[in-house]
């Protein structure tokens, strides 16, 4: 059964979650979708892993080339690379101001555990960071029959409508704003292990740069990525006493799969998308130098204080 949903609104911003279990079902919802954009002279991006992304070139046909393909699992490596992506797209001068359409997918089956946590604040962020009235309908696939449970109960909370093999309908779980600051005020996951700590304040900043570098090093990672990644949190550190912390403590841990950082400190962030707006060329720093150079960044901010978490896989 081919999987609609209902009347698109003129000029509005739809984010919907959709919800499938075999292959047949995901073209159900997708090709249709695609084919209808592209009738009414809508841009369309399309946005997944190179096994869904070939399914559907194959089942559009001579169509695809009309629609914007892009590597989810190279931009979405870091899930804080996605929001801009789509802004970008949404800015683009043969875009601007017209309805669009979108298919995206930060979430697969395989995902680390931190990367499907970071997708899903992701997902929830994208309810702020799109203006209501933009004309962007983004459809977000989720692969129902391969992830877990919460997973799936997650994007009822992310998501206003959700469409599956039953047709389209409001979930009785969204929860909108409430739900990112839920998300974005909570304490990051525990870290087994005793972390390497360095405390730092404006006197000894630059002393992170040798901290990070040596035992990212020391970790496995390549010299060159180590002083990238040493750069990253040391602007992360900066950061921390640019919003009015005294000082701040950045810790380290070697774990099976990723060298960690963690930047801490007692100041407040209020703004949940920070780090994920295109800045000026002269502002490509602190958190989107982070986001654009470590392989996961996880911000949250809570009563305590502000945590930055950066991981570098090996």
């Amino acid at each position: 059964m081919a999987m609609t949903s209902a009347v698109r609104p003129q000029h509005s911003y739809r984010h919907e979650a959709f919800l499938w279990h075999t292959p047949e079902e995901f073209l159900a919802g997708t090709v249709p979708f695609i084919r209808d954009g592209l009738a009414s002279g809508e841009p369309v991006m399309v946005a997944l892993i190179s096994v869904r992304a070939d399914l559907l070139r194959n089942a559009l046909g001579g169509d695809a080339d009309q629609v914007r393909f892009v590597d989810m699992a190279a931009l979405g490596r870091n899930p804080a690379q996605i929001i801009p992506a789509w802004m970008q797209f949404l800015e683009d001068g043969s875009v601007r101001g017209r309805p669009a359409r979108g298919i995206g997918e930060p979430i697969w089956a395989g995902r680390r555990p931190e990367e499907i946590l970071e997708s899903q604040l992701h997902e929830a962020l994208l309810n702020v960071a799109v203006d209501p009235d933009t004309p962007f309908w983004l459809l977000c696939p989720y692969d129902a029959e391969n992830l877990p449970a919460a997973v799936i109960e997650e994007a009822h909370r992310s998501h206003p409508a959700i469409v599956d093999s039953h047709g389209y309908r409001g979930s009785v779980l969204y929860a909108g704003r409430a739900h990112v600051d839920v998300v974005f005020g909570s304490e990051l996951p525990g870290i087994s292990g005793v972390p390497e700590e360095r405390r730092f304040d404006s006197k000894s900043l630059q002393e992170v740069l040798p901290f990070v570098a040596t035992r990212a090093h020391r970790g496995g990672v390549p010299a060159h990525q180590a002083a990238s990644l040493a750069v990253a949190v040391r602007e992360l550190a900066a950061n921390s006493l640019q919003r009015g912390g005294a000082e701040g403590v950045v810790r380290f841990w070697h774990a099976n799969h990723a060298v960690i950082f963690e930047v801490h400190d007692d100041a407040r962030v209020s703004d949940p998308l920070a780090g994920r707006r295109w800045p000026s060329a002269d502002q490509r720093k602190g958190l989107w130098l982070a986001n654009e150079t470590c392989d996961l960044v996880q911000l949250r901010s809570t009563p305590t204080g502000t945590t930055v978490r950066v991981h570098h896989w090996t």
